[in-house]
């Protein structure tokens, strides 16, 4: 009669001052970033009335009104599709540039690296309003076909926002990738070599599917920043049925007055996509930071 073999518990560890302290700490932080959000939601289900004759520091008036309201003011179903042709495409050309451009820093050793490297980043310290005007005036002059523009212009066109999010995005892909690219052991290049693969089959089918951990993690990034973009929207902009879901929020202000409510609902809504995103990818976008981070 053989006895089964108990594997001792681990002890658990003395909870501390410190640690209780770090606990207390951490769980007000996490209460301080989750209260506006909570707050957004408890006031999109409550209604106007109700909130002005007894304050928003109540509980009552519940309804999912302002939802309704919000989506049909508001045209949500044709602003996400705007969205979704500004973001989808920039988000794929912004990972497939920035990652040639950091396959380069990365596998070759050339005195340029580093300007080549700079130059790509210091685009992200140059602020987006120092360039309104030039932008603005830019895209004024640049002509496009009839087919890809209406106003037969850059501005006031989907092409537009979307090189705008590609050139002021580029340059933080191309750090974290050239990072990431750079601890890629290169035995696996010179393999490649021997078996007499090009430059280009070494970008695409050796690098590129390690890369998959860090695309994800940089995908989930840049689909929240561009699709959240509020500004070059509203300047590059000027046909209220092209804009964005973020830039039709306006829709929801009245003349004289904002029912706080109603645009509380349509936040709610426009965030919604943006966390189906993030729980679509949360194991890629985590796995790419750790070994990101081990990696460095």
């Amino acid at each position: 009669m053989s006895t089964a073999v108990q594997t001792p518990t681990p002890a658990r560890r003395p909870l501390r001052p410190a640690r209780m302290v770090l606990h207390l700490f951490l769980a007000a932080v996490a209460v301080g970033w989750l209260f506006p959000i909570l707050w957004a939601v408890l006031t999109s289900l409550r209604s106007y009335e109700y909130t002005a004759a007894n304050g928003y520091v109540s509980l009552g008036g519940w309804t999912f009104d302002n939802y309704v309201t919000a989506w049909q003011t508001a045209e949500f179903g044709k602003h996400f599709l705007n969205s979704a042709y500004i973001t989808v495409p920039a988000v794929l050309l912004t990972l497939f540039l920035a990652s040639m451009v950091a396959f380069v820093i990365a596998r070759f050793s050339w005195k340029t690296n580093i300007v080549l490297l700079g130059l790509f980043t210091a685009a992200n310290l140059l602020p987006q309003q120092a360039l309104l005007i030039p932008l603005f005036r830019l895209f004024t002059q640049v002509p496009l076909p009839a087919f890809m523009s209406d106003s037969e212009l850059l501005y006031d066109s989907y092409w537009g926002l979307i090189l705008v999010n590609v050139a002021f995005q580029c340059g933080f892909c191309v750090f974290v990738l050239s990072n990431y690219m750079k601890a890629l052991p290169r035995e696996l290049y010179e393999a490649a070599m021997v078996d007499g693969a090009s430059i280009w089959r070494q970008y695409w089918q050796v690098t590129m599917p390690l890369c998959r951990p860090a695309l994800a993690a940089l995908a989930t990034l840049e689909v929240t920043w561009i699709y959240n973009e509020f500004f070059w929207a509203t300047v590059l902009m000027r046909s209220g049925d092209k804009f964005p879901v973020t830039s039709s929020l306006n829709n929801l202000r009245g003349e004289f007055f904002t029912d706080n409510n109603l645009v509380s609902a349509g936040s709610v809504l426009v965030a919604i996509p943006t966390l189906v995103v993030f729980f679509l990818l949360q194991k890629q976008f985590v796995r790419g930071l750790t070994l990101g981070a081990s990696k460095g």
